[in-house]
């Protein structure tokens, strides 16, 4: 399983070993979550800097087994400009008895969203960087892949404004509508679906989307609840309490508490996001600005049946100024295993099944050497693809 002897080392990363390939060399962390440890490293083999993940115990339930096993599947389908790219996987266990550490090689980018998003941005690059995460998105969305779990800690960007997606643990292929647990997707960027425990769809990520967005404009979180239900309260106190055809759909115990809350009228979008949260230099920005309250108050919709959806996103007067079909329209990533979701296997399967897609990252392609470069220099003025008027 493991390359053969003598090619691994030992790094201690915080409070964590990394036993990697020799090839991956100065190890530092950069973050850190509940599905593992990132750390950049030089590939001493391509002469690039690399990102490394260290997976948090993948092997110690079905579920996180599970979900081990469907990130190296969707990292292995997706071919898209603005979706993480995987280099390389290995393990340093050489049998399957002992298989429980699961490294993946990717990209390294400059910076997490979370870092750029209170960033003074103005609207090119603010639009630049949604449309970009709308076409990843798109591209997941054309197989059935829906992300679930978007947020600024999750979307990379580099110095010259690019932007991708990574972490898809908690993707999953939409073969059907699915339930989902109140523990998936961090709590501010849930959706309203999710958090009553409806049946959901793609846009579910659309919802994500819209709270990042409105997180940009803001500088702070938009809807920052303390707890699952307190989630829900933060949501209609701002957005205002959802019709009766919207109650009807909700499980009878759940529309039974949502009914007895308080009624709330909601808060328009442009005292939500008033114009001086805008930049507003000139006439201009002030178009744009019109514009994007307008996609917010489009993604930002209780009821998914009448939120924005993509492709509608993609085609919005504050994004299509970027519009490129072959990024917005790529030919869609083909699954190898259809029926993920539904299989249910053993630690000892889910291991078995993860060491069968090492196969196909025992030759490594050269990535593109990237220069890292700060961050700051996003607001620089050559940061950005040239645009018609």
């Amino acid at each position: 399983m493991s390359e053969g002897e003598g090619l691994f080392h030992s790094v201690q990363v915080g409070d964590s070993t990394f036993t990697v390939l020799t090839r991956y060399q100065q190890l530092r962390a950069i973050g850190s979550g509940a599905q593992g440890i990132v750390c950049s490293a030089l590939d001493s083999v391509l002469g690039v800097p690399v990102a490394v993940k260290k997976l948090s115990r993948p092997f110690q339930n079905q579920t996180h087994a599970k979900r081990a096993y469907r990130e190296l599947v969707l990292l292995k389908c997706v071919n898209h400009k603005n979706i993480i790219r995987l280099l390389n996987v290995f393990t340093p266990q050489n049998s399957l008895e002992e298989f429980q550490d699961l490294y993946l090689v990717m990209e390294l980018m400059d910076a997490s969203l979370c870092q750029v998003i209170h960033m003074d941005l103005d609207h090119e690059r603010m639009s630049y960087l949604l449309y970009q995460i709308l076409c990843g998105i798109r591209h997941l969305h054309s197989a059935g892949i829906i992300h679930r779990d978007l947020k600024p800690s999750n979307i990379v960007v580099k110095s010259d404004c690019t932007l991708k997606i990574l972490d898809f643990g908690l993707a999953r292929t939409a073969c059907t509508n699915f339930m989902m647990t109140p523990y998936v997707v961090t709590r501010y960027y849930r959706a309203p679906e999710v958090i009553l425990g409806m049946k959901y769809k793609e846009n579910v990520d659309i919802w994500s989307v819209g709270c990042i967005m409105g997180e940009m404009v803001k500088g702070s979180v938009i809807f920052q609840g303390t707890d699952h239900i307190d989630q829900w309260n933060k949501v209609i106190e701002v957005l205002g309490t959802p019709p009766m055809e919207f109650m009807n759909r909700l499980m009878e115990t759940v529309r039974n508490y949502v009914m007895n809350k308080p009624q709330y009228p909601g808060v328009s979008f442009s005292q939500l996001f008033p114009d001086w949260a805008f930049p507003a230099e000139t006439e201009q920005d002030q178009l744009k600005t019109s514009q994007a309250r307008d996609l917010l108050s489009k993604m930002l919709v209780i009821d998914p049946e009448s939120r924005i959806s993509v492709e509608d996103a993609l085609d919005h007067p504050y994004i299509h100024m970027w519009y490129d079909p072959g990024e917005a329209d790529a030919p869609p990533p083909q699954i190898s295993d259809k029926q993920l979701e539904e299989r249910e296997h053993s630690i000892e399967q889910w291991k078995g099944m993860t060491t069968v897609l090492f196969v196909f990252y025992l030759t490594v392609p050269s990535p593109t050497p990237a220069f890292h470069q700060p961050i700051a220099c996003l607001l620089s003025a050559h940061s950005l693809p040239s645009v018609s008027p």
